[in-house]
């Protein structure tokens, strides 16, 4: 019996690696038909997916051949990657072989690693850390990062404004920021700052989270960055640095856009989903309160006028309001 056991594990392994390599090999060749694309009408054009959850593998590849980061800064540090199967820069690691710094607050993510033997194969350090906007400068700076990287990848479910706004070790040259859809794109808006913020206990739709697209589009300016442009699936919103910027972002892209999602991963009191979608979503949520991040001021979402812009609500409705 512990034979044919250690038998069907080593013919699983067996299976994932090859598995692995065939998806790895798919990934090279994507990248060599979007490298070379100098021109795209939006950031959707070049979108391919290896390990990235929806389509920033390509994103993140077309951005870092236009933006020709230097090899001393071709690092990445991305955080809230869970056991980093799925992410924004396994593939980069793999593929392009950067230098890089993953944080999670689950220890799993330690062993994961450790079991794809991606820490031996590649420079990378793991963390196991719950981020705050307290700790996260130490966190980076003490695992050996600080100046120039070049890319940052920020997906916590929740205070990812507050971290990135926090944050001043580093100097990102891409920045890729989590947006909640649901909280619209006309409100630089926030979930209130919580240490221990925790989505699902925030509520039980697991909507209310993160930042509107307009709240990070307004930190980005402070620091010196320019939106490029949001995935398909409305969750990522993509900023370069703005020396980078100049360099290609004119010329390279037609459409700058923020798109809304349709994403239907709302969950009901006992934890199902029950896929409710377009403006229902922000009513579930309606009585939780925001802050504005530029005026400081808390107010009840639905106090708001206007969350969603006619754009959006003609996109999630599908009607055209005279």
């Amino acid at each position: 019996m512990f034979a044919k056991e250690a038998i069907q594990r080593a013919l699983q392994r067996l299976r994932l690696w090859v598995a692995g390599d065939t998806l790895q090999l798919m990934g090279r060749m994507a990248s060599w038909q979007v490298r070379p694309r100098q021109v795209i009408s939006s950031l959707r054009d070049v979108e391919f997916k290896v390990t990235s959850q929806w389509g920033e593998d390509g994103i993140i590849d077309w951005l870092i051949e236009r933006a020709q980061i230097p090899p001393a800064s071709q690092s990445f540090i991305e955080f809230g990657v869970e056991t980093y199967r799925q992410s924004n820069t396994r593939f980069l690691l793999q593929n392009r072989n950067w230098r890089g710094l993953i944080m999670d607050g689950s220890p799993a993510v330690v062993a994961a690693v450790k079991e794809d033997n991606l820490n031996w194969k590649h420079d990378l350090t793991v963390r196991a850390a719950f981020i705050t906007r307290e700790n996260i400068n130490d966190l980076i700076s003490s695992a050996g990062f600080r100046g120039d990287v070049g890319l940052l990848s920020i997906d916590i479910d929740g205070n990812d404004y507050w971290v990135w706004e926090a944050l001043h070790v580093i100097r990102p040259i891409i920045c890729i920021c989590e947006y909640n859809a649901v909280l619209g794109d006309v409100h630089p808006i926030s979930t209130p700052y919580t240490p221990s913020f925790n989505r699902t206990q925030a509520h039980h739709s697991n909507l209310y989270f993160g930042a509107s697209i307009a709240a990070l589009r307004s930190l980005a300016v402070k620091k010196g960055y320019r939106f490029v442009g949001t995935n398909s699936a409305a969750n990522d919103a993509f900023f370069v640095r703005e020396d980078y910027a100049q360099r290609f972002v004119d010329s390279s892209l037609q459409n700058i856009q923020a798109l809304p999602s349709f994403v239907r991963e709302s969950r009901d009191e006992s934890g199902q989903l029950n896929y409710i979608g377009g403006v229902g979503r922000l009513k579930l949520i309606s009585a939780l309160p925001v802050v504005n991040v530029e005026t400081g001021k808390t107010s009840r979402l639905s106090d708001l006028e206007s969350v969603y812009s006619q754009e959006w609500l003609e996109s999630m409705t599908g009607t055209v309001e005279d």
